[in-house]
C-alpha cells in the first residue's frame, strides 16, 4: 500500500496544478468559489488527494487542500472545526459519537503464499509464530519440509500497521529474511519464491491471483480473504476509511462527501489498492 509522505497538497481548479502548502491570502484569490480543508490519515491522503483533483476538475473555482497528521488529527480537527472534513483510517470510537462518519472504502490485508504451497490455512497463533521467527519450517504447520522465508513491508506501510495490530505484536517483533517494498514487489517475490510468505493489500492480491499470478490468499480466522468479505466487514484484518464531519455536511463539504461515496471514484479506490464499498 502506498503511503503519502507530503504534509500538504492542494488542487487548484481550472489550473490543474498541485501546490505543496496552503497560503491563505493566495488561496482566497485562487479559489473564488470555495476551499475545502481535509486533514488526518496519511493512509487515506493519496486517495483523497486524487478524489480532490477529480472533484476540482468538475467544480471550477474550488480548491481542495489535503493535509496529513494521522487519524487523531482528523478527528480533532473535524470536531473543533479546524477542518471541513477529517480523514480517519480506523473504526470510530464511542468518544467520536458526535461526529458523522462516511466510509468511502475499506483497507484489507491478506497473507499470501505461493500457489503450490500445500498449506491451506494458518491460525492466528501460527501466523504470529511464523512472522516472529518461532516457526521456521513449513512442515511444522502442515506443509512440506521447506524453510519459511518471511518477507515484510516497511514499518511505515499501512499493511504493516494493520497486521501487527491484528496479531497483537509490535512491528519490531517481526523477523523477516527480507524487506519488500510495494504490493507489486511483494507479489513478484512470492511468485518467484515457493517457500515465502508475505502480507499486502487484499484487493491487489485478489486481482493478481485472478489474473493467473501463482499466489494464494490464505483465510484468516476461518474467513476467506476476499474483497466481498472486506466490504461486508467480516474479514478480520481490515478497517474502514472514513470521512468525518462535525455535523451533517452542508454546501461544498456535502457535495464532496457525496462525490467521494459515488461510483465516479471507484476506479481511484481500486488503483490505490483499497476495497470499494460499491460492487
Amino acid at each position: 500500500m502506498r503511503i503519502w509522505r507530503s504534509t500538504a497538497a492542494c488542487v487548484l481548479v481550472g489550473l490543474a496544478q498541485w501546490c505543496g502548502s496552503a497560503v491563505a491570502g493566495e488561496q482566497s484569490a485562487q479559489c473564488p468559489v470555495g476551499r475545502l480543508l481535509l486533514t488526518g490519515s496519511s493512509t487515506m491522503a493519496p486517495l483523497v488527494s486524487e478524489i480532490g483533483r477529480r472533484f476540482s476538475a468538475i467544480h471550477p473555482g474550488v480548491c481542495v487542500d489535503v493535509q496529513t497528521g494521522g487519524s487523531g488529527r482528523g478527528v480533532s480537527d473535524a470536531r473543533e472545526g479546524k477542518a471541513d472534513i477529517g480523514m480517519v483510517s480506523r473504526t470510530l470510537a464511542e468518544s467520536d459519537s458526535a461526529l458523522y462518519g462516511f466510509p468511502i472504502a475499506r483497507d484489507g490485508v491478506a497473507v499470501i503464499v505461493h500457489r503450490d504451497n500445500p498449506v491451506r490455512a494458518l491460525s492466528d497463533r501460527q501466523l504470529t509464530d511464523i512472522f516472529t521467527g518461532k516457526v521456521t519450517n513449513w512442515k511444522r504447520v502442515g506443509g512440506r519440509d521447506v524453510p519459511i522465508q518471511v518477507l515484510a513491508g516497511e514499518a511505515n506501510r499501512a499493511s504493516s500497521e494493520l497486521l501487527v495490530h491484528y496479531l497483537g505484536i509490535r512491528y519490531e517483533d517481526i523477523h523477516p529474511q527480507r524487506l519488500v517494498g510495494d504490493n507489486a514487489l511483494r507479489i513478484k517475490a512470492i511468485a518467484e519464491t515457493p517457500g515465502a510468505v508475505v502480507y499486502l493489500s487484499l484487493g491487489e492480491a485478489e486481482r493478481k491471483a485472478k489474473a493467473g499470478v501463482p499466489i494464494k490468499l490464505l483465510p484468516v480466522a476461518g474467513i476467506e480473504a476476499t474483497s466481498q468479505n472486506v466490504r461486508q466487514g467480516s474479514f478480520p484484518i481490515s478497517r474502514p476509511l472514513t470521512l468525518v464531519t462535525r455535523g451533517l455536511p452542508k454546501g461544498l463539504a456535502k457535495t464532496f462527501v457525496e462525490f467521494s461515496l459515488s461510483s465516479q471514484v471507484t476506479d481511484l479506490v481500486v488503483t490505490n489498492d483499497f476495497i470499494p464499498y460499491l460492487d
